[in-house]
């Protein structure tokens, strides 16, 4: 489906390159080699990155083309046409974006460490693992992504704008502290109630201890409000306000398929990763995810429409509702008094993703263009800040709208061109190879591919207009990854001739296709230590040369997993069932149910809640578990229940922690307890442990 006239293939992890065995474009055009690692240095933060430095340095970045070339045509290292580096699109010696970082700090961190509230000898957070990345830019790492690194590394309490404060460096995402009357509102309460709480801490040692009056989620990602229970407790009676469909929307990302995205969180968050140099370098947002406690408090407010105002603490905010953006329900607001701008995660200082390589809806690119364009038009002439949940601030009304400009061009010249590309006939894949940026985006260090990559964000786009089929009609029935592994290897000759031409490809620096054949000789052989290491080393080389952080992250877990095998999965004390619906618990529930096994059960239960006047029938047959809220008394069921949500909560959790039938002992109940017994036999346990590099 290529045509013969088509461009060269680009950037195979962020956004410039070519794969390997491609003829090197003319000198500018910024190639990229995956297959090994890169030798310029890296350009250089001001000073250690643990360390936060007072704004005024402003030391700029190392020139990486001054750095000596060490490079080699040996396996692994850069291909010999590879004749630039993929930075050369961009100004290494603009020391703005370190500038920016470190201006208006307060304070550093107070302690070295983060620990588990439940556990004061596990470490949730530790400021001193970012220490390595003030060091030069080592073989290991390609130096565009050691620097976006060394800016996220950034750690302490900063000034924003007047009576506007972020905690930054603390969690993959910032927390921002806008001051009221009386107190200080929080904005996005990071992953883990350790670390919002440490934060806030910072803050009141240094500028007041200020009760909180209030909590803004901007969007239904748990990196934005997973830390809410460290600021205020459930008891406190403040204001939570968040978009329309926030807890929806929370629900369906990270319960219903949170098993499944955890997993594959660790791969591209890198989260098993030994963090230095030849490992975890951090994820392009921010340096990596704490891994404390998460809990949620429901919104007592939501916001409706772009426009709506509301003041809080004497704060006045104005809003922009920005749905199927970063995040299915997400929202900027301004605050018209300090002339700030807070973009939520719609505006980063890289390309951010359409599709996320944990798993999630696929975005809408196309939208989230039309919805910058609009708080340009909204907001631009009232800011003189903007900031954002992740990354630094941009300051200046003309920096701030061209930053705005073109991120808003950014995702809307992926989305068109991969549509336009998608109407000549070709494939997701295709289009991946086909496509780079306009030099006037390419140039700009904001739209470089550390989270999101120009690759993987046009298959998402592909996807979200065209779905998982190709339209070639053996991708119809095709066996699944075991069974086609044993048929492809035994169509080469064998595990040993698979093995000698990946080795082939590997010397010919296709370490892309070598990759491809090798997981055809693990998942055929998976007993095979030749097959697993030799995958584990392409893999590892693949790391080393990628801009795209969560690509690395992959790369080196996929390696790591390949030698040592799968460590268990750290999942955080807490939990967000505390503030799901009755609804949403019970579909998560259904969701559970083993189909098979519940096949020939045939039962109906009746739930009475006196605490929240809600009564609902529901039936457990053909393997489905169902539900309806109802208006009539639902006792005529086989088993009726009058409880409270709580004791829902509890007899759940007693079921999860026991395989003895529950106790029905303090909830009200007519008809036969057996059938609560034969509905939880049912229900499957989530594996958070499951392979993904092996069969």
């Amino acid at each position: 489906m290529t045509a013969p006239d088509t461009p060269e293939p680009r950037d195979p992890s962020a956004t410039g390159g070519i794969p390997d065995g491609t003829p090197a474009p003319p000198a500018g055009n910024a190639p990229d080699t995956a297959n090994g690692p890169r030798t310029p240095a890296a350009p250089q933060a001001p000073a250690d990155p643990a360390t936060p430095t007072d704004a005024t340095d402003t030391t700029a970045p190392a020139d990486p083309a001054a750095a000596p070339d060490n490079s080699t045509d040996s396996p692994g290292s850069p291909a010999a046409t590879d004749s630039t580096d993929s930075t050369d699109s961009t100004d290494s010696t603009d020391s703005t974006d370190f500038v920016n970082a470190d201006r208006g700090l307060v304070a550093a961190p107070a302690h070295p460490t983060i620990t588990a509230a439940n556990d004061p000898g596990r470490v949730v957070w530790d400021f001193g693992s970012t220490a390595f990345l003030g060091g030069d830019c080592p073989d290991t790492a390609h130096p565009s992504l050691w620097r976006q690194s060394q800016l996220c590394a950034r750690a302490g309490l900063y000034e924003v704008t007047d009576g506007v404060h972020q905690i930054r460096g603390y969690d993959l995402s910032n927390m921002t502290l806008i001051e009221g009357e009386r107190g200080v509102v929080v904005v996005d309460p990071l992953v883990s109630a350790e670390c919002s709480a440490a934060g806030l801490a910072l803050y009141r040692a240094h500028l007041g201890d200020r009760p909180v009056t209030g909590v803004v989620y901007t969007h239904s990602h748990l990196d934005h409000f997973g830390g809410v229970l460290g600021v205020i407790s459930a008891a406190d009676d403040v204001p939570i306000v968040a978009p329309e469909g926030f807890l929806a929307h929370s629900v369906s990302e990270n319960v219903y398929a949170g098993t499944a995205m955890l997993r594959r969180g660790t791969y591209y968050a890198g989260s098993n990763l030994e963090r230095g140099p030849a490992g975890l370098i951090g994820m392009g947002l921010g340096f990596t995810a704490s891994t404390g406690s998460t809990g949620l408090l429901a919104p007592t407010l939501e916001i409706r429409h772009t426009g709506q105002e509301e003041t809080i603490d004497g704060v006045r905010f104005r809003f922009q509702m920005t749905p199927g953006t970063e995040a299915p329900s997400e929202m900027n607001f301004l605050l018209p008094e300090h002339r700030a701008l807070c973009m939520a995660e719609n505006a980063t200082h890289n390309l951010h993703n359409i599709l996320t390589l944990r798993g999630a809806q696929v975005r809408d690119a196309r939208i989230w263009s039309r919805y910058l364009t609009e708080a340009i038009e909204l907001f631009t002439h009232d800011a003189e800040v903007l900031f954002a949940s992740h990354h630094w601030p941009t300051w200046g009304k003309d920096d701030l709208r061209r930053f705005l400009s073109e991120q808003r061009d950014l995702y809307a010249y992926l989305h068109d061109q991969t549509l336009r590309l998608t109407n000549q006939g070709r494939t997701g894949p295709e289009i991946a190879e086909l496509i780079e940026l306009p030099p006037a985006l390419a140039r700009a260090w904001h739209t470089r591919g550390y989270y999101g990559s120009v690759s993987h964000n046009v298959k998402a786009v592909h996807q979200r207009y065209m779905g998982w089929y190709d339209g070639n009609p053996s991708s119809l029935w095709e066996h699944p990854p075991t069974e086609s592994a044993k048929r492809y290897v035994d169509c080469v000759g064998g595990q040993d001739a698979v093995l000698e031409k990946a080795r082939r490809y590997v010397a010919e620096g296709d370490l892309r296709f070598a990759a491809q054949l090798l997981k055809h000789a693990v998942f055929a052989a998976p007993d095979s230590a030749d097959a697993r290491e030799l995958l584990a080393t392409v893999y590892e080389k693949l790391a080393y040369g990628a801009e795209n952080a969560t690509w690395r992250n992959c790369y080196l877990t996929g390696a790591d997993e390949l030698r040592h095998g799968v460590k268990p999965t750290i999942i955080g004390a807490g939990s967000l069932a505390g503030a799901l619906t009755v609804g949403q618990l019970f579909d998560s529930l259904a969701i559970r149910v083993d189909g098979p096994r519940a096949w020939d059960h045939s039962v109906t239960l009746g739930w009475t809640f006196t605490d929240l006047g809600e009564l609902y029938r529901m039936t457990l047959r053909n393997g489905v578990l169902t539900h309806t809220r109802s208006t009539l008394p639902v006792d005529d069921t086989d088993l009726a229940l009058t409880l409270t949500r709580p004791q829902l909560l509890a007899l759940l959790a007693d079921a999860a922690a026991s395989p003895d039938p529950p106790d029905l002992s303090t909830v009200r109940h007519t008809g036969d307890p057996a059938v609560l017994t034969t509905l939880l036999s049912v229900l499957d346990t989530p594996d958070p442990d499951f392979a993904i590099v092996t069969p």
